[in-house]
């Protein structure tokens, strides 16, 4: 619906009403998007981070991937669905060890010890599972091989501070596994406690030892598994998942038809009425409905996630209790319009990266601290596939994604994006 108050505004009015609405959001004086801020000098008040994306120029042409990218920025394809990977395997004596999977959706990268790093790929497709690509300290493949079998529809997921990944089944009895980066699929270990319903996304508080969970269906909820302490103990680096309360969101005083950017509704955190069953057969009206909760990303105590169905991207202050929404499409004036918002990561500097799930457009969005709205990439030629797992390398130098229905055979591609993502 439209956004009264914006729709009145000139172009730049909106883009100063955005500011405002940053400036005057989340923690403390800093905002959901500037919570990397700091206190000016002499007024005390809080100052906009330079961005590391916001100085980026507008798109190319395509390049030889069909990748239209800003000027000193350039791609690879390091991953192909139902092709071996080609990597340095014992030097080329042994045969490749994985071929990439069919569909790659949600990712995330891991530090290794070498100086080298992983990246980890969901598999939305019957059978799932997740695959992961190992790369050295200068960003050869050294090695690929699979942490996840047995599973289906892997959608999403999320990393967790202590190093591993949450692979998460977008179906009604979907399950959450959590898998070891540099392990084998043996490893994996299914978290009934985390529920059962059509996950997409989650992340983890580590300070509020709880996971925060969307759920991909036009009724879905927002959920969160607040560990025991019995669980996640005061000495402990990590939880069990095993022991702990699934509760489910409802927003005070909030009603979808008015909501707008601006507001912040204070969260109740409800125990679900059975935590063993499908949650879709479990709903209570009072449980507030999110439109197909999609990408979920944790960074300074916020919890970042996007619903599609609305277009929207929502900050939850998990040290206030409170959520808003920061950015909505509907507000127009905004240049480009973000149409299906799906992953997302962030930046060191606040910048939120956006990944449509659109058949018309196919783009990298970054959303910055100040309120730009700013393309970071297109496919082009790939009308039937959404981009999907967005991650940028541990030293922010390298970002990586899939086109989940790419190349040739419609089966994923996996590129890598290099540039000056640090400005």
């Amino acid at each position: 619906m439209p956004h009264a108050r914006a729709a009145a505004l000139a172009p730049q009015s909106r883009r100063d009403f955005l500011i405002k609405l940053f400036m005057g959001a989340g923690i403390a004086a800093t905002g959901p998007l500037l919570n990397a801020c700091s206190s000016g000098g002499g007024g005390g008040g809080a100052t906009i981070p330079s961005s590391t994306l916001g100085a980026i120029g507008p798109l190319g042409e395509p390049d030889g991937n069909g990748i239209r990218l800003p000027a000193g920025f350039s791609s690879r394809i390091v991953a192909r669905s139902g092709v071996p990977i080609l990597g340095d395997i014992l030097g080329g004596l042994l045969p490749p060890l994985y071929t990439w999977h069919t569909f790659p959706d949600g990712g995330a990268t891991f530090a290794a010890e070498d100086g080298g790093w992983v990246y980890v790929s969901n598999s939305e497709s019957v059978p799932g599972g997740v695959g992961a690509l190992r790369f050295d300290a200068q960003g050869n493949i050294i090695d690929a091989y699979s942490i996840c079998t047995g599973t289906i529809t892997n959608c999403a997921g999320g990393p967790t501070p202590w190093g591993t990944w949450l692979t998460c089944e977008e179906v009604d009895n979907g399950r959450v596994v959590e898998c070891a980066p540099f392990g084998r699929a043996r490893d994996a270990q299914e978290r009934r406690a985390l529920g059962i319903f059509k996950h997409e996304a989650a992340a983890v508080d580590p300070a509020g030892k709880a996971v925060y969970m969307t759920e991909d269906d036009s009724d879905g909820r927002l959920y969160r598994f607040a560990c025991s302490e019995f669980d996640w103990p005061a000495d402990a680096a990590r939880p069990g998942l095993e022991d702990g309360e699934l509760q489910v969101a409802r927003l005070r005083d909030f009603d979808y038809e008015t909501a707008m950017p601006g507001i912040r509704w204070g969260v109740e955190w409800v125990a679900v009425a059975d935590p063993t069953a499908k949650q879709n057969s479990q709903r209570r009206p009072e449980d507030t409905r999110f439109r197909r909760g999609e990408g979920m990303w944790f960074t300074n105590g916020i919890v970042y996630f996007t619903t599609t169905s609305d277009k929207r991207l929502w900050a939850y202050d998990t040290v206030g209790g409170t959520v808003e929404i920061v950015y909505d499409t509907v507000l127009g004036g905004l240049d480009p319009v973000i149409n299906g918002p799906d992953n997302i990561t962030t930046t060191v500097a606040g910048d939120v990266l956006i990944a449509e799930d659109n058949e018309q457009a196919s783009r990298i969005v970054v959303v910055t601290p100040d309120g730009k709205v700013l393309p970071l990439l297109q496919l082009i030629g790939q009308d039937s596939s959404e981009i999907t797992g967005p991650a940028f390398s541990p030293d922010g130098t390298r970002l990586y994604f899939s086109s989940q229905r790419g190349g040739p055979l419609s089966g994923g591609l996996t590129y890598e994006i290099t540039g000056p993502f640090n400005g």
